[in-house]
């Protein structure tokens, strides 16, 4: 067994742990997930994916692969924009994936849709089978996020487009305190108020801070062989979108 050892949050764990614990936290807060990502973001979240479909302009015909899509969000997104075409929704925890086949939107396009437990490092997909790979708030859960890169390029196709949503870092020292308060001392308070599982939701606030920002992440992406590879802040960098191409 490799010696490795990666972060869970602010803790040192064994790299062989770390999918477990992160299936751990979200099997726990799956039936609150959506009513939490309201809470924590004010409904913000919600334009940041719309944000994303903008950049992204779905079209129809696509395929999409949505890697830690969860509930579904994204997914629905995608094939309201595309029109017609088809999403796999790919998550590491099925309690998730569950929660999403009860939304309503789940039963509308139910034609359209796969719903698959997998993990971001070995998708069980073909080479050159997706037009459009995402994962939005999902990559800084990933043991080693460089392999769930190399895996997006490897099952896009020649031409296929990576969008990733992800927390990121605010330039502005002063803004990013004000943030970090209001992360570290009202985030886990809400996760205990709403989902009764405050631990999990000082996890995420932790993993935050530990993913890499902006242009460290474009460097990963570039190194992973996309081409034309670009990000956006949003919402002054508290989030941020990266895009590249399989050329």
């Amino acid at each position: 067994m490799s010696g490795k050892t990666t972060h869970f949050g602010f803790q040192t764990v064994p790299e062989a742990e770390k999918a477990g614990r992160v299936q751990g936290v979200f099997g726990s807060v799956a039936s609150k997930y959506d009513v939490m990502n309201d809470a924590m973001s004010m409904g913000i979240h919600r334009i940041w994916k719309d944000a994303m479909m903008d950049w992204l302009a779905p079209r129809p015909g696509q395929r999409l692969l949505d890697v830690a899509g969860g509930t579904g969000d994204i997914s629905f997104r995608f094939l309201n924009r595309a029109g017609s075409g088809h999403a796999t929704v790919l998550d590491l925890t099925e309690p998730m994936l569950v929660e999403g086949r009860k939304r309503a939107e789940a039963a509308q396009m139910a034609d359209s849709l796969d719903w698959v437990v997998g993990d971001a490092m070995a998708l069980p997909f073909a080479d050159n089978t997706f037009d459009v790979y995402t994962i939005s708030f999902g990559i800084r859960n990933v043991t080693r996020p460089e392999e769930a890169l190399r895996e997006a390029y490897r099952v896009l196709r020649p031409g296929g487009r990576l969008m990733v949503l992800e927390f990121s870092q605010i330039p502005n020292e002063m803004m990013q305190k004000v943030y970090d308060l209001y992360s570290f001392h009202i985030i886990p308070r809400m996760g205990q108020a709403i989902a009764g599982d405050r631990d999990s939701y000082q996890y995420l606030v932790e993993s935050i801070r530990q993913f890499p920002d902006q242009k460290t992440f474009l460097g990963m992406v570039r190194e992973a062989g996309f081409g034309n590879a670009k990000y956006r802040n949003l919402s002054l960098g508290i989030a941020c979108l990266h895009s590249g191409w399989k050329l």
